[in-house]
């Protein structure tokens, strides 16, 4: 939590306190300052013509461990979260809890691209902040978060554009699967809206895929013509298919990338996800090999199948991407497949 010495060394908290107690300023579950004095402090540092730059942090999937633990470990989570990034911070930053499980981040040290990517990259690595298990008693949710960031004065002069560009890029980040940070950058991103990173609604791709799956007539076809609405979709680089022969299939390039005939030990429901690659090896060494030769960091893997039958498996993998498959996603392929079911069942063709 922080203390009134921590934040009396700024000068606008300094004369905060003249008129407030600590209690007033302090958000009382994370100890991180509250929403209201957080953009204060940011407003003046604009004021004053402070260089900084100012971060968004969501915390993934945050609901799911709400809806799955209880709101008492979700309290916990962000309490252990708020109390790792108040240290990692030390004297040169410092974190406001702007709603729910949102924070603000400002860095008055750091605003070169390089600055903060290094930044960054140690706030995810070592457990300092994110990608770590946080330990509440008989529980230990693993927390990951997205976060967007911009420069002030250099990317925007106020701070309703500066927020804009931050949010703007966080849902760059959510879109490209979570757990990673996005610094903006003119060229990159000026002319990307939220709008248009949203994309389409469920029923809208489930009937492009249907259409794109009856326009062709030989399994081969059909998966590429669904690749190209996954990649715009769901952004993945590619689409593997794993057969009965238990080749490693890229549908894109039509090539086998290695043999991988022990996924039935690995996927014993229907669907199979995990950014943690070495929790692949003890039960399909080949996959694990296969992800470690082509550098996969996400796998996304869903069965071919009809009841107790099984015809291959449909895999996302992601390489260099320790993306964070949702829901929908999970719905989107699972509906891919089980069309692929009814196809293969009915036809008996076999990629």
């Amino acid at each position: 939590m922080y203390t009134k010495e921590q934040l009396s060394k700024y000068a606008y908290f300094e004369e905060v306190f003249k008129s407030r107690d600590v209690s007033n300023v302090v958000d009382s579950l994370t100890g991180l300052v509250s929403r209201q004095y957080m953009i204060g402090f940011i407003q003046n540092l604009i004021e004053n013509k402070v260089p900084f730059t100012l971060a968004l942090l969501d915390l993934d999937n945050f609901k799911f461990i709400n809806d799955t633990y209880g709101h008492k470990i979700g309290d916990g989570v962000l309490a252990g979260v708020s109390s790792d990034l108040e240290k990692y911070l030390a004297d040169y930053a410092i974190a406001g809890r702007y709603g729910g499980d949102e924070f603000l981040i400002v860095n008055l040290r750091d605003q070169s691209y390089d600055e903060v990517k290094t930044f960054f990259k140690g706030l995810y690595s070592n457990y300092n902040v994110l990608r770590k298990n946080i330990f509440l008693g008989d529980y230990e949710p693993f927390v990951t978060g997205t976060i967007g960031s911009a420069v002030y004065p250099k990317d925007a002069q106020d701070y309703t554009s500066l927020f804009g560009l931050i949010d703007k890029v966080l849902y760059r980040g959510k879109t490209k699967g979570r757990n990673c940070h996005i610094i903006y950058v003119e060229e990159k991103h000026k002319d990307i809206t939220i709008q248009k990173l949203a994309g389409r609604g469920i029923y809208t791709i489930f009937h492009d895929l249907s259409r794109g799956f009856d326009s062709q007539s030989a399994l081969t076809d059909k998966l590429k013509a669904m690749l190209g609405i996954l990649h715009d979709d769901m952004r993945i680089s590619d689409l593997y298919y794993v057969g009965n022969d238990g080749q490693f299939r890229s549908v894109s390039a039509g090539e086998s990338l290695g043999e991988v005939s022990d996924l039935d030990k690995l996927i014993v429901e229907d669907i199979y996800t995990t950014n943690e690659i070495n929790h692949i090896e003890p039960k399909s060494r080949s996959m694990f090999d296969l992800c470690l030769k082509r550098e996969f960091e996400t796998v996304l893997m869903i069965r071919i199948g009809i009841q107790d039958k099984t015809f291959g498996y449909l895999i996302c993998a992601e390489p260099h991407n320790l993306r964070i498959w949702q829901e929908d996603e999970h719905a989107i392929m699972f509906f891919v497949a089980r069309m692929l079911a009814v196809y293969m069942q009915a036809s008996g063709e076999i990629a």
